[in-house]
C-alpha cells in the first residue's frame, strides 16, 4: 500500500513538473494566456506521445475554485448594474446555444449516422459532466458524448486566445477587482466562505459548483461593498495551471484510435460553432454597445473556467464574460432535458444507439464501458 501510495504521489509530481515545464515554454514564447496554456499543451503531447499521466486528484474542482473567486472580485455593484443591463443579450445568447446545438447535432448524426440521441448531447453546448449525465439518464453513448466535448473544449481553449493574440486584441474595459491588498486573515475568510458556496451548490446537485459557488459568493460579497482580500498573482496561476493540468490529462493516443471519423466531424463542427459564435458576438456588440472582442468571447462555446481566463489577462471585460458563460451553463442544465424531449417529439426519435460499424475500431468500447475520457467526466471534471 505504502508502495503503491508513493508510485502515485511521484507521478502526480511528474505531471505537475511537466505542466510547469510546459508554463515556463509558454511564457518564454509569448503564448497567449501562458499559465493555461502551456500545461495544457504540454500534459495533452505528453499524454499522447508516451503514456498515461498520473492525473492530479481534484485539479478542476481547485483551479475553479480559485478562478471562480478571483472573478467574484470583478462584480462590484456598477458592474452588476451592467450585467443586469445586458440580462436580454445574455438570454439572447442562450436561445442561440440551444439553437447551435441542435444545428450541430444535425450535421454529426448526417455525417457519423450515429443516432440522434448520442448526437444531440454530443452537440449542446455544456459542460461535459452535465452532458454526459443526461446522456446517460436518456440512453446515449457517454463515451462518445464525453469525447466530443472534450475535443471542444480544447479545441476553443487553444483557438481562441491564439486568434484574438493574432488580431492584436488587448482590451481596455475598467473592470478592476474590488480587493486590491492582500490580507492574510481576509484571505482564509475567503477561503472558507467560498468553499462552503461550492459546498451548498454540490449537496444541490448544481452545475460546476467549484466555479460558479465561490463566484456567486465572492460576487455578492464584492457587491455587498465587503472587500476581504485580493488573490495573490501566484494563485490566480496555480488555479490556470490546475484547469490546464485537468483538461490535458483527458488525452491519449487511445482518445484519437477509437473513433477518428466522428471526432474529426467533431471537430469541423467545432470550427462552425467558432465561426457562427464570432458572427453572433459582433452582432450582440453592434447592438449592445459591448467592446465586439468581449461579445465574441462572451459567446464563444466553451468552458466558463477557459473563457474567463482569456477574458482577463486580456482585459476584455472578465465579469461580463463570466457572467454570459455561467448563467448559459446553468440554464442549459436545467432546461437541456425539456429541450431534447421536444426536439424528439417534432422529428422523432432517431435509431438506436448502437455502434456505428463505419467507425468503429477493435479497441472501441460500448456504451456500458465508457472510455477514461467518459468516466473523468462524469466525476464532473468538466
Amino acid at each position: 500500500m505504502r508502495v503503491e501510495s508513493e508510485r502515485a504521489m511521484a507521478g502526480v509530481l511528474i505531471t505537475l513538473a511537466i505542466a510547469l515545464c510546459g508554463a515556463g515554454v509558454a511564457l518564454v514564447l509569448h503564448v497567449p494566456v501562458p499559465w493555461f496554456t502551456g500545461p495544457l499543451l504540454a500534459i495533452a503531447f505528453a499524454n499522447m506521445a508516451a503514456r498515461k499521466l498520473r492525473a492530479v486528484p481534484y485539479a478542476r474542482d481547485a483551479g475553479q475554485w480559485i478562478i471562480g473567486t478571483a472573478l467574484g472580485l470583478y462584480f462590484t455593484p456598477d458592474v452588476v448594474r451592467m450585467v443586469l443591463h445586458l440580462a436580454p443579450w445574455i438570454a439572447a445568447n442562450l436561445a442561440f446555444c440551444v439553437v447551435l446545438g441542435g444545428v450541430g447535432a444535425l450535421l454529426l448524426r448526417r455525417f457519423t449516422h450515429e443516432s440522434g440521441t448520442t448526437s444531440f448531447f454530443a452537440m449542446a453546448i455544456g459542460g461535459a459532466s452535465e452532458m454526459a449525465a443526461q446522456a446517460e439518464r436518456f440512453g446515449a453513448r457517454v463515451d462518445r458524448v464525453a469525447a466530443a466535448h472534450s475535443l471542444r473544449m480544447m479545441m476553443v481553449a487553444l483557438i481562441v486566445p491564439f486568434a484574438l493574440q493574432t488580431a492584436g486584441v488587448h482590451g481596455a474595459d475598467p473592470y478592476e477587482p474590488a480587493a486590491r491588498t492582500f490580507d492574510p486573515v481576509g484571505f482564509l475568510v475567503l477561503l472558507a466562505v467560498t468553499g462552503g458556496g461550492a459546498i451548498v451548490l454540490l449537496r444541490l446537485r448544481a452545475p460546476n459548483v467549484f466555479m460558479i459557488g465561490p463566484l456567486l459568493v465572492t460576487a455578492a460579497i464584492t457587491a455587498a461593498g465587503i472587500t476581504l482580500s485580493s488573490l495573490p498573482t501566484p494563485v490566480v496561476n496555480s488555479g490556470q495551471v490546475l484547469i490546464g493540468i485537468a483538461l490535458g490529462t483527458r488525452f491519449s493516443p487511445e482518445f484519437f484510435r477509437a473513433a477518428p471519423g466522428y471526432l474529426t466531424v467533431v471537430a469541423a463542427i467545432t470550427l462552425i460553432y467558432l465561426a457562427l459564435a464570432a458572427l453572433f458576438g459582433w452582432a450582440v456588440a453592434t447592438l449592445s454597445g459591448l467592446n465586439p472582442a468581449t461579445a465574441i468571447l462572451a459567446t464563444t462555446p466553451g468552458g466558463i473556467g477557459e473563457m474567463a481566463i482569456t477574458a482577463k489577462l486580456l482585459k476584455l471585460g472578465a465579469p461580463i464574460v463570466t457572467a454570459f458563460h455561467s448563467i448559459r451553463m446553468a440554464a442549459l442544465v436545467m432546461i437541456i432535458g425539456a429541450v431534447y424531449r421536444i426536439a424528439r417529439m417534432k422529428i422523432g426519435r432517431a435509431g438506436a444507439d448502437a455502434p456505428t460499424a463505419s467507425d468503429t475500431s477493435p479497441g472501441q468500447v460500448s456504451a456500458g464501458d465508457p472510455t477514461p475520457v467518459a468516466r473523468s467526466a462524469k466525476r464532473g471534471e468538466q
